[in-house]
Formats: C-alpha cells, structure tokens, sequence
C-alpha cells in the first residue's frame, strides 16, 4: 500500500449491484439476495397494484433500472430505511417535506422495508400522477453479475466487502466528504451546495497528507472541468485547485511512467452523463429543455470507466516508484441513492460528541446504509469475501495506520475497522493471472452528448445552482448569465464550464470548450 487509488461511484446498494455475486454455498459467507424471500410492502393508499400487498426482490429487466432515480435525501432515505412517511410529507418534494422528515423514533430499528412506500411517493411528484406497478417496482430489483461484468469480475478476482456501509443516512456531498474528513461539518443534504463551498471546515486526508510529506492528486473523468471533491472542501483545498486536480488522462500517464502519487483520488464525470453508476436523473422535473436530463446508461458508462482505471493499474510497470505490486486500488461508492438494499444499518458514534444537532436535527448516531466496495490488489486471495463491518471512513483510519498519519480525524474514523490485513498472500500475483472482465458497450448517443456538455446530471443540477450563488458572492467571478439555472439550463451548463475552466486551470485540457460567459449573453448554448 505505497500507493493507494480510490475511485468512487454513485448511488448503488450492495443488492442492487452485488447482491448476486455469489450463491449460496459457492463461498465460505456471503450477504448477498439468492436464496432469501425479500419483498417490500405495498402501502394501502397505492392506486395501483395494492392488491398485490408486496412487491419480491427481482432482477432488472434493463440497464437503466430503476429509472427515474429514486430520492436519496436524508427525508427519503428515513421513509427507506423505516418505512416512516409522514402523512404531511405523502407526495412531497424533499425541499417542501415538514419536520421531522419522517425520522424514526428514538431507538427504533430499520425495517428496511419503505422503498416501495417511497418510490410510489416520490414518482408522484415526478410524474404528476401516482405509478403503476411496473413502474414503481423497479425499486426492488438488482443485476446479476452477467449484466456488470466488470465490478463482478473484479469483485470475484479479489476481495468484495459485503458490509461496507456509508457514512450518513442521505446523499453525494456529506457522504463524499465523510470518505476525506471523517465528517461533513453537520451537512445532511447536497443544497444549498454552497454550505459545502463555504463553510465545510474539517480538516481533510489531503492536509494530513500535506503534512506528512505524502504526495496526492484527484483525477477527473474528461470533459468534466470541475472537481466536485474541490467544491466540497473548498475553504481547504482553493489554493491547491491548479496544482493538485488532472484530467483523467493523466492518471493513466502516471501509472505508465511509475508516478503516481501516494494517494489518488478517482471522480468520474459527474457533472454530465455520468460514468458513474448512478440511476437516470428525473425525466418529467424539466420538461420541454432541449438539455437532456441524463441520458439513460449509466451503468454501462460506469461499467466501462471501471474497466479503463483497471486495465491502467493492470499495465503498470513491474518496476519504478510507483507499480503493480505496491498500488491498491479501492471501488468504492458514495452512497445508495435509494435503491433497495435489505441489511439494517447500525449505530455510529456522532464525528463530535458535543457537537449540536446537524441540518435536519439529525445528531449523525446512525449511519447510511451499504454499498458496494472491491478490493484490487495483487496481494489480495481472489473470492476473497470480507464481511467485518466496515464504512468510508475505514479507509481514513487504514491511511493513518499504514502511513503514520497520526490521531483520529473524528471519532467516525476513530472507531472504524481498517482493512490492511486484507492484503494477506505472502507472494503478490502477477498480471497475467488477474482477471480480465470485458465491459459491455456504452451508446453511442451517450458518449456524443457527454462530450459536447449537452446533458445534465442531478449533481450537475446541484452545481449550477451552487455555482450561481458562490458567483454572487465571490467578486472576483463573473455575475452569472440568469437569474436561475433552472431557467435555462443551457446556458446553466456553458456557465458552469466557464467557471470550472477558471478555478480548476488543470482540468482545461480535459476535453470541451471553454466559452465567455457572465454578461447575459451566452452566445449559442449546447444543446440548443
């Protein structure tokens, strides 16, 4: 573990991805879905399909499944987790749901059975009518390993975790920043994104290892020309936007010429299209814009990104400072985006005892629930299956260990298990015996609009919407070309490139093209 890669994906439960993984008895342990008579109720108020009572666990009919996203707040992951939804919050957005946002009881334990109640809420607002059930129980399917033969392959080749869980009950940004401050400064949500811009003060793993003469670098999927890490920990990291943020690409240069730094940080482009797993943002939120709202597929552009970043880590030199046999590569995922996983989370200590209650009144005592999470490495068994609980910050508290970074961040890393001795063989495998999964293709139409910044994604979303507001608050960046990014989301996303092309200089060669914008007038916006 002198060099130690990890690339983190979107929103996908342990089951939805891996829970097939394995079945029953091919393996010594394995918590995945085979064999096991899961369902979720069906609430009485349905319009459709009550009768059935519930909904199985099944296997997805497509790659895009479920689609559109389901909710991922903090309010839509407690109807999730406990089937709690306040009568006064039924067919509710998110931002207009009332405290105290379907929260359980004190000391009551999750269910795991409101992702039918929620999704049937939540496609209410999205569609303006209630679902049917073909549409609603999407929720409660997930993929056999034929379907994501790369993040099986890998899964099998070397170790799976299957009690990884993430960090915070809600979505991207508090569970992202968890997995590089072992805290989120008591955000719960992803908006106003500029509390994370602003105010997110925990110190990072990016300033320890600034301390400790350790070298880092984040790597970002081309044509994104904004790095979602840096806005999290801006009050950080601003000084270090130009120095220490790369397109992808260089990453890949790095692992040929045995130059990676000790520790690299993975995003794929989250800004558009994805590359990153994560379901299909809402189809009816913005009707009638020519932007697309995520192009369906992200599965397999995911899929196809994995396989990318390990066939670079396969073809790294035998020899040099960086190399095969001392680079680690983690998968990891930020969160589960609402999709069906059926193992309960526990309790966690909160990051600060004596901290007040977080946005929401959450107190942070409870933890999301799992995700997937694969071990590469040559010094790692294949069918290796860890299942000692672990979580984001296990891998804060393994970089302390392994590399002498001192104390705890928090009292979350404090207690988390390190994974170490998960590299247990006492001679590495060479290349030739790894697997060699093969990615199934990605659309074509995909990877055109990706390219040309004619789609948005739900981060995306959030970002111009953040962006836009840290514009009028910054003086030293351009006033923003509307009012609103909803407004018109083409000129959203020509802003967005514009700004990120300012603040992250290194991401500029990227790909795309970057455009005047600030003055009202954006010129001909992509998409239109």
């Amino acid at each position: 573990m002198d060099h130690v890669v990890l690339v983190l994906f979107e929103n996908r439960s342990f089951d939805n991805l891996l829970g097939r993984l394995y079945q029953p008895g091919e393996v010594a342990s394995f918590e995945g879905v085979t064999g096991r008579e899961l369902t979720n109720p069906i609430p009485a108020w349905a319009q459709h399909g009550a009768e059935r009572k519930v909904v199985p666990y099944g296997v997805a009919a497509g790659m895009d499944w479920p689609n559109p996203d389901p909710g991922e707040e903090y309010q839509h992951t407690n109807t999730q987790l406990f089937n709690v939804l306040d009568p006064d919050n039924r067919f509710r957005d998110a931002g207009q749901m009332r405290p105290p946002y379907n929260a359980p009881a004190e000391g009551q334990v999750a269910t795991m059975d409101g992702f039918v109640t929620d999704y049937i809420s939540f496609l209410t607002v999205e569609l303006g009518r209630q679902p049917t059930y073909a549409e609603y129980s999407q929720i409660m399917a997930g993929y056999t390993p034929e379907q994501v033969p790369v993040l099986s392959g890998l899964a099998r080749g070397f170790g799976v975790f299957d009690h990884w869980f993430s960090e915070v009950p809600s979505q991207t940004m508090a569970n992202r920043s968890f997995w590089t401050a072992a805290s989120s400064s008591g955000f719960v949500v992803n908006r106003p994104l500029t509390n994370f811009m602003r105010h997110n003060r925990a110190e990072t793993v990016f300033d320890r290892l600034d301390r400790h003469g350790r070298s880092w670098k984040v790597y970002v999927l081309e044509p994104d020309p904004i790095s979602f890490t840096g806005f999290i920990h801006m009050d950080r990291l601003r000084g270090r936007f130009a120095s220490h943020f790369a397109p992808f690409r260089e990453f890949e240069a790095d692992v040929a010429a045995g130059t990676l730094p000790h520790f690299s940080l993975i995003e794929p482009n989250l800004m558009a299209g994805h590359g990153d797993y994560h379901p299909a943002f809402g189809r009816a939120l913005l009707p009638g814009f020519s932007v697309l709202m995520d192009p369906p597929s992200s599965i397999l552009s995911g899929e196809a990104f994995l396989d990318r970043i390990y066939r670079a880590v396969r073809s790294a030199p035998a020899a040099g400072r960086s190399n095969l046999f001392n680079t680690t590569l983690l998968v990891g995922f930020d969160e589960p985006g609402g999709t069906y996983d059926h193992v309960r989370p526990g309790s966690v200590p909160a990051p600060d005892p004596a901290a007040p209650p977080g946005q929401l009144g959450f107190t942070f005592q409870r933890s999301g629930y799992r995700v997937p999470a694969v071990i590469v490495s040559p010094w790692v068994p294949e069918r290796t299956v860890v299942s000692e609980e672990h979580r984001h910050t296990s891998l804060l508290a393994t970089l302390r260990q392994v590399w002498n970074l001192g104390p705890p961040f928090t009292q979350r890393d404090a207690g988390a298990r390190t994974f170490r001795s998960v590299l247990s063989l006492e001679t590495p495998r060479p290349a030739e015996d790894w697997p060699g999964p093969v990615a199934q293709p990605v659309p074509a139409y995909q990877q055109e609009r990706v390219a040309a910044h004619r789609a948005l994604s739900t981060l995306g979303r959030h970002l111009c919407h953040g962006l836009f507001e840290h514009a009028r608050y910054d003086p030293s960046l351009p006033d923003p070309p509307t009012e609103d990014p909803d407004l018109s989301p083409e000129l959203a996303i020509e802003f967005a490139v514009y700004l990120g092309r300012r603040l992250f200089p290194g991401l500029a060669s990227g790909g795309g093209r970057p455009r005047p914008a600030g003055n009202g007038s954006a010129g001909s916006a992509p998409g239109a």
